[in-house]
């Protein structure tokens, strides 16, 4: 899409809202519309007096296109919602509908499943007592079993170090955002803890590590 047409794009958007089903978009769309957005803005900045039609002009496009970006986006978020939902409900889903899915897309549906899956493990099959299981049917055990094992598995670990010298808040492989100063005693990720010990910023205090 080498130039974006508000117009396509809210066409897109319709038959995104009136389909019950997921519509096929390029899978470069919303990297494109970004890439056009940016050459809009700098096309708004230049312009010597912004209050001229001209930048009226700009400011209230850019905002249509984002808007209706926006829009796509939670509508088909909201779709791809349910189509976790009966995945994980073990519901037939249409294989041709996933093939729709844009990468990051693709990968927020991942992530759903494996979330509903841990949440109905840890609070359904973890909390709720069952009626005894036949010789060879507990499947829903032997299936959350596997799920808390697989996220066990994924989770980083984490060491106790103290801190060296102040730094700058920084994201660790976890996903925290870490705030240190002088003196603090905190868990870290492992990967971490290795490479500010390495730097000598912190101190590896966990016995046998």
């Amino acid at each position: 899409m080498a130039r974006v047409h508000l117009d396509e794009l809210r066409i897109l958007l319709l038959s995104e809202r009136e389909s019950g089903r997921l519509v096929q978009i390029q899978r470069d769309l919303f990297a494109s519309v970004g890439r056009n957005l940016e050459t809009q803005y700098a096309c708004l900045y230049a312009c010597e007096d912004p209050f001229s039609d001209e930048a009226r002009v700009l400011i209230e496009r850019i905002a249509a296109i984002r808007e209706t970006m926006l829009d796509l986006y939670r509508i088909r978020a909201e779709k791809i919602l349910s189509l976790a939902r009966s995945q994980e409900d073990g519901q037939y889903i249409d294989r041709e509908e996933l093939k729709k899915l844009l990468p990051e897309e693709k990968d927020m549906f991942d992530q759903v499943v494996m979330a509903l899956a841990q949440a109905r493990c840890r609070l359904v099959e973890g909390s709720i007592p069952r009626a005894p299981a036949h010789p060879g049917g507990d499947r829903g055990t032997d299936r959350c079993a596997a799920v808390l094992a697989e996220v066990a598995a994924e989770q980083p670990a984490f060491v106790v170090s103290r801190v060296l010298q102040d730094m700058e808040p920084f994201m660790g492989v976890d996903g925290r955002i870490y705030h240190l100063r002088r003196e603090d005693v905190v868990s870290l990720p492992e990967r971490n803890a290795a490479v500010l010990c390495e730097r000598n910023i912190v101190l590896n205090i966990n016995p046998g590590k």
